[in-house]
């Protein structure tokens, strides 16, 4: 039996920020909470402490660390996990699924081991009966700024247009503004590529190269995901979209970004592993880097602002090299 619950697997700030969305909007949100003591936290301050502070939680959301607790009699199942631990946790989840779910992923990753997409990824691992109906939400969309009810708007793409409306209308309201879209191989991309080129915009800012230096790699990183996308199936229109240039601009441009902060300090001569045991949340670009130079060497698409970031990142390539070289390649046309 369904129920008017909406399930959230991940309790991190983007996760927290959705289930206060829907708590806003009176509906009743179950919460999975990975760790114990923020399940605690949050029943009894009705705050999320760790990863989303100085923000209330209404009442209704109710936490808990049981998954099949969460899942049960929910129709509507929203994933919002770090992507790396998606298949693990996904895979769990599976038996506990009647058939006709909707599984809505937010990850924003590519699996470095398979090369998977989260889309292949959720395919995988989930019940066949579901597989039409998963939707992937996307665009530019900080958790602190949705959560102060700051106007934005993002994508939600599926191959069936009866569930992308649905999550649609669940998850918009007058401060968050969904737009259907039946590329889920563009959205599912652009969300995962422009955290390798938020991770190259800040090693720019870091190096104190300027405006112009970050609006031509911001420029030139969007090629790079268009023609990588279109050898993949994705419809080149959704790269000018929300989930495209839209989280692309938003990711390389502020300090909120986490992939913009690690290249920050990159730039800044600071060593990856020092950055990454100081952070408290995911930068998913690191992880995802590996990925998408698979990618271009499975679909043979030359990307060289993302082979340099990828450099920078595993091979300790100079952060001022890399850009010298980027620079002095062959010249050739834009559109090439």
């Amino acid at each position: 039996m369904m129920t008017d619950e909406t399930a959230i697997i991940g309790a991190g700030s983007w996760g927290t920020t959705l289930a206060v969305l829907l708590a806003r909007k009176g509906i009743k949100v179950k919460l999975w909470v990975y760790e114990a003591e923020l399940v605690e936290a949050i029943e009894n301050k009705r705050e999320n402490t760790l990863y989303l502070p100085g923000f209330e939680i209404p009442q209704i959301v109710k936490p808990s660390g049981s998954l099949e607790e969460v899942v049960a009699g929910c129709r509507i199942i929203l994933n919002v996990m770090p992507s790396h631990v998606v298949r693990g946790v996904m895979s769990q989840l599976s038996s506990h699924f009647k058939g006709d779910e909707i599984v809505v992923n937010t990850s924003k990753g590519i699996e470095n081991d398979t090369l998977m997409t989260m889309d292949e990824l959720l395919r995988e691992v989930t019940p066949p009966a579901l597989h039409r109906r998963l939707s992937f939400l996307s665009g530019p969309t900080f958790a602190k700024e949705v959560a102060a009810g700051k106007p934005t708007a993002a994508s939600v793409a599926s191959k069936d247009d009866e569930a992308a409306k649905e999550v649609q209308e669940l998850l918009s309201d007058s401060s968050f503004r969904l737009y259907t879209n039946p590329d889920v191989v563009g959205v599912v991309l652009g969300g995962a590529f422009k955290n390798v080129i938020a991770v190259a915009a800040g090693i720019l800012d870091g190096l104190e190269l300027g405006d112009n230096t970050r609006a031509a790699l911001i420029t030139r990183g969007l090629a790079e995901m268009t023609r990588l996308g279109v050898k993949m199936g994705a419809d080149p229109a959704t790269f000018s979209g929300l989930s495209g240039i839209g989280d692309l601009v938003l990711t390389c441009s502020s300090n909120l970004s986490r992939n913009h902060t690690v290249g920050y300090k990159l730039g800044q001569g600071q060593k990856l592993q020092d950055i990454l045991s100081g952070m408290k949340m995911v930068a998913e670009g690191v992880k995802t880097a590996k990925s998408i130079m698979g990618l271009s060497e499975k679909h043979g698409v030359e990307l060289p602002i993302s082979q340099k970031t990828y450099s920078i990142l595993y091979m300790d390539e100079d952060p001022k090299k890399a850009v010298m070289e980027l620079m002095t390649r062959s010249l050739k046309g834009e559109l090439d």
